[in-house]
C-alpha cells in the first residue's frame, strides 16, 4: 500500500497547529531546565527502528493466527508497506529479513525497491527453529546444539548462506536465535549442550566478512520448558565473549521471566560493550510480543535511561540495531514520532 505525498502532506497540516502549541509548550519547559531543545530534536529525528518482514501480518496466538485482507503476499509487498510506515513516520527506515521465510528472489530488484522508499537492510535473521519442506534433517531435538554432527553442520551452513544474502543486500549483521533445548530433566547434557553449540557458532563467527557482527540472542524458555541452552542474559555475554570482539548480546524486552531487571542488564551489558540490539515489545506474563511500553511503560523509560546513559558515559551514540518485534496491528499503534518524542526527550535530561 502507497499513500501520495499530498496526502500526508494535507493531514500534517491539518494536525500542525496543535502539535506546534504542545511542542512549544514542552520546549518551554525543557528550555528552562538548561536542555538544548534543537538537539534533543535531532536525536529523536535520528532514530531509526528496524521493522521485521515476518511482523506484516495479522497476529495471533500460539493456537493460531488468522488472516486478513491486504496483508502482504512477497517480500515487495513487505517492503512497500514498511515504506508507508516510514513514509508516515520517519522512523522507521530499515527492514529486518528472516531466511528462508523471506528469500529474495532477485537482490538486485529488492535492493532498487527498497532503496526506492529509503529503507536499509538491517540485521538477517536464521531460522533453525522449524523445519523446512525441502530441508533433509529435523531440528526437532535441536540446531546448532544437536548431539548429530550432521545436523550441526546443516544449521550452521544455512546462517552462513543467510550472511551471504545478508552481505548481497547491504547488511552487516546476524542475529542468532535458537530454540534449542529440553523439556524434561535428564534429557539433555547442560554443559556438552553448550560446548556444542559455541563450536558451532565459532563457525558461523568465522564465517562473518570483515565489518560484520553477530548477535547472540536469549529466551529463558519455549518452546522448550525445562532448560533452553542459551537462556539468559548471562549465557549470551558469555558466548559472545569467548567468541571475539564482532559477537554481541542481543536483549529481546519479551525474552525475560516476570519482574526482571532489564534495565540494570541493559547497564552492564554497555560497560562491558557487549550490547548488540534491542527487540522491541512488551510482555505480561512472557513472549507476548504486545506494544512497547503497553503494559511496563516505566520499564521503558528506565532502559531509556541506561541507553542515554551509556551515551554519555561512551561519549559517542550507541552503534545498536533497534527494532520493533511485534505484529502489524501492535507496530502501526506504536510507531509515531509523537510516542518515541514523548520517551526520549523525557529521558537523563542531565545526559542530553
Amino acid at each position: 500500500m502507497q499513500l501520495a505525498k499530498e496526502r500526508i502532506h494535507q493531514y500534517n497540516q491539518s494536525v500542525l497547529e496543535d502539535h506546534k502549541v504542545s511542542f512549544d509548550q514542552l520546549a518551554d519547559r525543557l528550555d528552562n531546565k538548561g536542555i538544548d531543545v534543537p538537539e534533543v530534536v535531532k536525536k529523536v529525528k535520528n532514530f531509526q527502528i528496524a521493522i521485521p518482514s515476518w511482523a506484516l501480518g495479522m497476529g495471533g496466538t500460539r493456537f493460531g493466527r488468522f488472516s486478513i485482507g491486504g496483508e502482504p503476499r512477497n517480500l515487495k509487498e513487505k517492503i512497500e508497506d514498511i515504506g508507508l510506515l516510514h513514509a508516515l513516520n520517519r522512523s522507521s527506515g530499515a527492514i529486518s529479513l528472516h531466511i528462508p521465510w523471506d528469500i529474495p528472489e532477485n537482490v538486485q530488484e529488492i535492493k532498487l525497491l527498497a532503496d526506492g522508499f529509503n529503507i536499509k537492510f538491517d540485521a538477517v535473521n536464521s531460522n533453525t527453529f522449524q523445519d523446512q519442506p525441502d530441508q533433509k534433517l529435523s531440528y526437532q531435538y535441536g540446531s546448532l546444539s544437536h548431539t548429530d554432527p550432521a545436523i550441526r553442520k546443516q544449521a550452521v551452513d544455512h546462517n552462513i548462506e543467510v550472511i551471504k544474502y545478508g552481505k548481497a543486500l547491504g547488511s552487516n549483521s546476524l542475529t542468532v536465535w535458537l530454540s534449542d533445548g529440553s523439556c524434561f530433566p535428564g534429557q539433555q547434557n547442560f554443559k556438552k549442550a553448550f560446548q556444542r553449540t559455541f563450536e558451532s557458532l565459532t563457525q558461523i563467527y568465522e564465517a562473518l566478512p570483515e565489518n560484520w557482527k553477530v548477535f547472540v540472542e536469549y529466551k529463558p524458555f519455549e518452546p522448550a520448558f525445562y532448560s533452553t541452552v542459551i537462556n539468559d542474559w548471562g549465557t549470551s555475554f558469555l558466548l559472545a565473549n569467548m567468541l571475539g570482539e564482532k559477537a554481541y548480546t542481543l536483549v529481546d524486552l519479551g525474552h525475560h521471566l516476570p519482574n526482571t531487571n532489564i534495565e540494570q542488564i541493559v547497564a552492564l551489558l554497555i560497560m562491558q560493550k557487549k550490547l548488540g540490539g534491542f527487540h522491541f515489545n512488551d510482555s505480561k506474563f512472557a513472549d507476548d510480543d504486545l506494544t512497547v511500553g503497553s503494559i511496563k511503560p516505566y520499564q521503558l523509560f528506565l532502559i531509556f535511561n541506561e541507553l542515554v546513559e551509556g551515551m554519555h558515559y561512551s561519549g559517542k551514540s550507541l552503534d545498536l540495531a533497534w527494532m520493533i518485534d511485534m505484529t502489524e496491528k501492535e507496530i502501526i499503534s506504536i510507531l509515531n514520532q509523537d510516542f518515541l518524542s514523548s520517551n526520549i526527550v523525557s529521558i537523563s535530561h542531565s545526559h542530553l
